[in-house]
């Protein structure tokens, strides 16, 4: 097990980027046969946020629900972001954007090719389920028992019923949605400030209370002790191309609508995790 995806992932890669073809064209669009795959998804972006939906069409797991798309919001709301290190952020949103566009979404799109949806929705399921202890403490930290306690259950049912979490049976069959609770949440639900706005290499947009958060949850993440050294870092690949495969090119939308991308994720992500902590 623990030698699983240092033996896949070289497979994915060697297959998925002849397949995808390496471009720094920043408008990568679903061809037609693709759409109907593309149009149910979208999923965190390296450079944008991990946020995502889901379309009536295609029943995906929940970490594409459309409530963790801040852009989709129609409310004119005056935001005061915090942005004392603009210039270096936008120099790493820079880094993440071209790494996006040249490395990762070329070898999403071959993956895409590679794999089928149903599996693909059951690797994101699966990891899902390892992230369940994040959402069950950060819900009673927040004396969130009720949410906590789906949680549990949750994790519980998908285990076992679900194979692994592979399948979200606990949603389909028992109708528990997943409630999403973070460190930063906690953080922010005592009182802690997010701080001066921040973008992380790789992870993208944060806020010095997020990033603290973001290594808080690695920790609770069961990820992190199935696997250990390359393994774990090949799952943690395994899981961000798998999640941005299912994305239907969210952030190659902002690209070409926002007059300045940065300026749009900043503020959308603010918004974002403002209500996140509210709510």
């Amino acid at each position: 097990m623990n030698k699983l995806f240092t033996l896949i992932l070289p497979v994915i890669l060697t297959v998925a980027l002849p397949v995808s073809g390496v471009s720094g064209n920043s408008t990568i669009l679903p061809s037609a046969e693709n759409a109907a795959h593309e149009d149910n998804y979208s999923a965190p972006m390296l450079a944008a946020t991990d946020a995502a939906a889901q379309d009536e069409t295609f029943t995906a797991p929940d970490d594409f629900e459309n409530e963790n798309l801040p852009w989709l919001d129609d409310e004119d709301e005056e935001l005061d972001v915090y942005d004392p290190l603009e210039t270096i952020n936008r120099g790493t949103f820079w880094f993440n954007d071209k790494l996006y566009f040249y490395l990762l979404k070329p070898v999403a799109r071959g993956y895409r090719w590679l794999m089928p949806d149903p599996l693909m929705l059951g690797i994101g399921n699966f990891f899902s389920n390892l992230a369940s202890p994040v959402r069950i403490i950060n819900a009673g930290l927040q004396g969130k028992f009720t949410d906590a306690g789906n949680e549990l259950t949750r994790f519980a049912v998908n285990t076992t019923i679900g194979i692994g979490g592979f399948f979200d049976t606990a949603k389909d069959h028992f109708n528990l949605t997943k409630k999403e609770e973070d460190t930063g949440q906690t953080l922010g639900y005592y009182g802690i400030g997010p701080g001066p706005y921040l973008v992380l290499p790789f992870f993208g947009p944060s806020s010095f209370r997020d990033g603290v958060g973001l290594l808080a949850d690695s920790r609770m993440d069961l990820t992190y002790y199935l696997w250990e050294d390359w393994d774990y870092w090949s799952a943690i690949i395994l899981k961000t191309v798998n999640t941005v495969a299912l994305d239907k090119d969210t952030y190659e939308g902002v690209k070409r609508d926002a007059l300045d991308p940065y300026l749009f994720v900043r503020d959308a992500w603010t918004q974002y995790r403002q209500n996140k902590v509210e709510n």
